[in-house]
């Protein structure tokens, strides 16, 4: 059985530092699933400030 790995890991507990400024222990602490949906918040968050659909290949913008 292999892990995930590390490399994501860094990667989404840096995406969540960088915006929401928490602590590396809280981050890591975090189960895998529960960073990815802090990931996927962060990312709806940024994607309604910029105004851009939450498929970026909905040229159309549906709402």
């Amino acid at each position: 059985m292999s892990g995930y790995p590390i490399d994501k890991i860094y990667e989404e507990a840096a995406f969540i530092a960088y915006y929401f400024h928490w602590p590396h222990e809280e981050i890591m602490s975090m189960e895998h699933k529960e960073r990815r949906r802090w990931c996927e918040e962060i990312s709806a968050i940024n994607r309604k400030q910029n105004d851009e659909p939450e498929n970026v290949f909905d040229v159309f913008k549906r709402r």
